[in-house]
């Protein structure tokens, strides 16, 4: 014999806030690591038509979420949670559900609103913690439009408009004139209208009427899968967000010693004043590293004027306190004017690298091996090689372990 499948009374509609509501716990399940919790009548909204499933407590356990699957609403609990069949006090997250509702009611005036104006439907849409999106079936909408399609939902926020939900036998739903195309199999569909707006088939929460949303804001626009993606947020999240970016602006004009509304010309000023500097410091940088590498060549008898390039000398030498970019600066300047074998290091990083501007030098048999016997690991080229240690005292071992006075190897061709 067939067992019927127990139904759970669906209560989320009317209960919003944060008064409780009694029910009974019928039965419980284990879901992966959760706890699933089955009740004979529910206030929480479970996942559905882009719109998350409602949180809050059962018997002060929190729910982590709440599904529907094969036609039953699971409340989802830690794994260990001390829930048992019987009564249960069930406390909405009223916060949250608003924070959602009027997120879907905006969803709703945004995408009518978007089709009415620009004859482009919207494809899909998802309501997130920080921020919604709608796919607009359209490869680029503009700024303009984006601005007229904003000023028109907040034309429809401040008219007030009800959103009317109408429970419709499948057999006369053909008397709207829907912006999608409805659910089949249902017994009833659900049918929400925002007058003037928009008519859509839909089974998430909404709000009474237009104005409770209080203010949409259109973020922005991005390709995605060949559509629109619209960003927006809505409600209380517009108020957060315009808090947000105040704080900020008060932080920047205070730095910038200009007033908010001039933050735009006050960072433009200070990134052309910033790429300046940093042109200047990269011609004092060159012109260290070029008096740097003169010095260091005289000190080792290896500069031009001194006689010969000298090509094939190795010169070793280990910079204390210098990182391993200005080594790295100062061998290329020496490089351009000695042909010698250049070893230069960074005591503070434990790296180094090897220098030879010689045709047909390799510098690689001069330093690969006795750095790999000192456990460093790198890699280069013939002219160019360099390496790093685990520990000052391997780099001092490999600078005291390389050769000296010894030809350089020719490259290999």
């Amino acid at each position: 014999m067939e067992t019927r499948q127990e139904t759970t009374e669906r209560a989320y509609y009317d209960h919003t806030g944060p008064e409780p509501a009694a029910a009974r716990i019928r039965e419980l399940r284990k879901e992966g690591d959760k706890l699933a919790a089955l009740l004979d009548r529910t206030i929480f909204y479970p996942e559905g038509g882009g719109q998350p499933g409602d949180r809050g407590t059962i018997n002060g356990v929190p729910l982590l979420d709440v599904q529907e699957r094969d036609g039953e609403i699971l409340h989802l609990a830690a794994g260990d949670a001390p829930l048992a069949k019987g009564p249960a006090e069930l406390r909405l997250d009223s916060r949250r559900r608003r924070d959602f509702t009027a997120a879907h009611t905006a969803q709703h005036l945004l995408s009518g609103t978007m089709f009415r104006l620009t004859g482009f439907p919207t494809v899909s849409m998802r309501l997130g913690d920080e921020i919604c999106t709608i796919d607009v079936d359209v490869p680029m909408l503009s700024a303009e439009t984006l601005i007229t399609v904003e000023e028109a939902v907040a034309d429809a926020i401040e008219e007030n408009r009800p959103v009317i939900i109408h429970l419709c036998p499948p057999e006369r739903v053909s008397d709207f004139s829907l912006r999608k195309v409805p659910p089949q199999g249902e017994e009833v569909i659900r049918v929400v209208e925002v007058e003037g707006y928009d008519i859509v088939p839909c089974c998430g929460t909404h709000l009474a009427s237009t104005g409770a949303i209080g203010m949409l804001r259109i973020l922005g626009m991005e390709k995605h899968k060949g559509m629109s993606r619209v960003s927006f947020i809505a409600g209380r999240r517009v108020l957060r967000d315009s808090r947000m970016l105040r704080e900020n602006a008060g932080i920047a004009s205070r730095i910038l010693k200009v007033p908010a509304a001039e933050i735009g010309r006050g960072v433009q000023a200070l990134m052309e004043k910033t790429g300046q500097l940093e042109r200047d410091l990269k011609n004092l940088e060159e012109a260290a590293a070029r008096s740097g590498a003169e010095e260091m060549l005289r000190r080792a008898g290896l500069y031009p004027g001194n006689g010969e390039r000298q090509d094939g000398t190795l010169y070793a030498e280990s910079f204390g306190d210098a990182g391993i970019g200005e080594v790295l600066r100062i061998g290329r300047a020496a490089q351009k004017m000695s042909g010698a074998v250049l070893v230069l290091a960074s005591e503070r990083d434990m790296k180094f690298a090897a220098f030879c501007s010689a045709k047909k030098a390799d510098v690689r048999p001069l330093v690969q091996k006795a750095m790999e016997a000192r456990g460093g690991k790198g890699g280069g080229g013939p002219g160019f090689f360099q390496g790093a240690f685990s520990s000052a005292g391997d780099l001092r071992a490999f600078f005291e372990s390389l050769p000296r006075n010894v030809p350089v190897a020719p490259a290999k061709e």
